[in-house]
């Protein structure tokens, strides 16, 4: 199965700038169906990126994230041509890793 995560990562001097975007329902159980019933939570619990076997970004989510989340941030000592390790688990236990080269 292809991963949920799409990566892009560029350096520019000691800076690293890194955008994902994550397919995921992100439900967040308040929310009904065509039928009245209500849609169990269904959303990314914590959602990690790493870098030489270091955390650079970590973001501990609930109900409220929206469907199909992006995220941007910066992060200083990525090169290019390093690689970046991408994680996320949701609340069902399900989780999807991908890497990314930085450019």
């Amino acid at each position: 199965m292809a991963s949920t995560i799409r990566v892009r990562a560029s350096s520019n001097g000691d800076i690293t700038e890194v955008q994902a975007l994550i397919q995921h329902p992100m439900d967040s159980g308040f929310v009904k169906n065509a039928k009245g019933e209500i849609i169990p939570p269904h959303f990314i619990q914590q959602l990690t990126f790493e870098h030489d076997g270091k955390n650079v970004f970590t973001a501990d989510w609930g109900g409220g994230v929206s469907k199909d989340p992006y995220v941007k941030f910066a992060f200083k000592g990525g090169k290019k041509g390093d690689e970046l390790k991408i994680s996320w688990v949701d609340n069902k236990g399900a989780t999807d890793t991908t890497t990314a080269k930085i450019q």
